[in-house]
């Protein structure tokens, strides 16, 4: 059996076709550009995405991972950023089902991705686990025993909003988009100038203005997941998103900053790592998602 998997991000959309078992026999991509040229021509890339699989293969499903919140049960997007112009209100599941006449599953991003490492991850066995991800934005999602804490609002995890001191929140201090700025501040330099790669190569090259501002935002990412380990208190937390490219730079500081944040009887059972699935954590996700209202008989 083959299920279509789609992750729809602001930048791109990754899809591919897998098994029940989450192996990918495809994985492809394209531009989403939904920003430049609106939601109508986005759905219409998904619609052919779909196509282009089905005149292949018997399709079983479709199991979307979208940005913006999600209404898992409807599929409805209830909320989407202004970079996702007119999405809001888009009844994706709907569509899906209507147009190829099979079931179809939409979830958060976050969630999906989170999912991911829980199911063939980073987070696989894990009882309780918080999946944080650090890229241009922080986002979060909250799994217990295998399933997602969606909260009253379908919103819950989303820790980017979280207040670290003052009126600061946890991404706008600790994403990498703050990163970037922090350094071109400090350099005097346009921000279209320098990256979040360029700043670390910076760094390990023993450039002071941006090893300091990379351990600044590190200081601030500790003190946001210290607030997750006393309200949660989860057995793993897992860190994905752009940053991970630099995890073995992170890694250290990071587990140091938390250990002087975290009060020994809360950090001792709480394992915290990296993403293992990287670009395919969504669409895995996605898929496990689907596998999973399946057997609740939502689909």
């Amino acid at each position: 059996m083959y299920y279509v998997c789609v992750d729809i991000g602001g930048t791109t959309i990754k899809y591919g076709l897998a098994n029940e078992s989450g192996k990918f026999y495809d994985i492809q991509s394209m531009p989403t550009e939904v920003k430049e040229k609106g939601t109508e021509q986005m759905l219409k890339k998904l619609i052919n995405i779909v196509l282009k699989y089905q005149a292949e293969h018997v399709i079983c499903g479709i199991a979307v991972s979208s940005a913006g919140i999600v209404q898992p049960d409807t599929g409805e997007i209830i909320y989407a950023a202004d970079h996702f112009p007119g999405y809001t209100g888009t009844k994706l599941k709907t569509l899906l089902e209507h147009t190829f006449h099979v079931p179809c599953s939409v979830e958060n991003d976050v969630n999906a991705a989170g999912l991911g490492e829980y199911w063939l991850g980073a987070g696989q066995n894990a009882s309780s686990l918080f999946c944080l991800m650090v890229g241009t934005g922080i986002g979060g999602c909250i799994i217990i025993d295998g399933k997602l804490l969606h909260g009253a609002s379908n919103s819950a995890g989303e820790i980017g909003y979280l207040k670290i001191g003052g009126s600061a929140t946890l991404e706008a201090a600790s994403s990498v988009t703050a990163l970037v700025k922090a350094v071109a501040a400090a350099k005097n330099i346009p921000v279209s100038s320098i990256d979040g790669k360029k700043i670390f190569r910076l760094a390990k090259s023993g450039d002071s203005i941006a090893s300091t501002a990379i351990d600044r935002m590190i200081d601030h990412l500790s003190a946001g997941i210290a607030n997750i380990c006393y309200v949660l208190n989860p057995e793993k937390i897992i860190i994905g998103g752009g940053i991970m490219e630099q995890r073995r730079y992170i890694k250290p500081r990071l587990i140091d900053a938390l250990q002087h944040k975290v009060l020994p009887p809360f950090f001792s059972h709480t394992y915290v790592s990296f993403a293992r699935l990287q670009k395919e954590a969504g669409m895995t996700g996605a898929l496990y998602h689907f596998l999973q209202q399946r057997k609740e008989g939502v689909l």
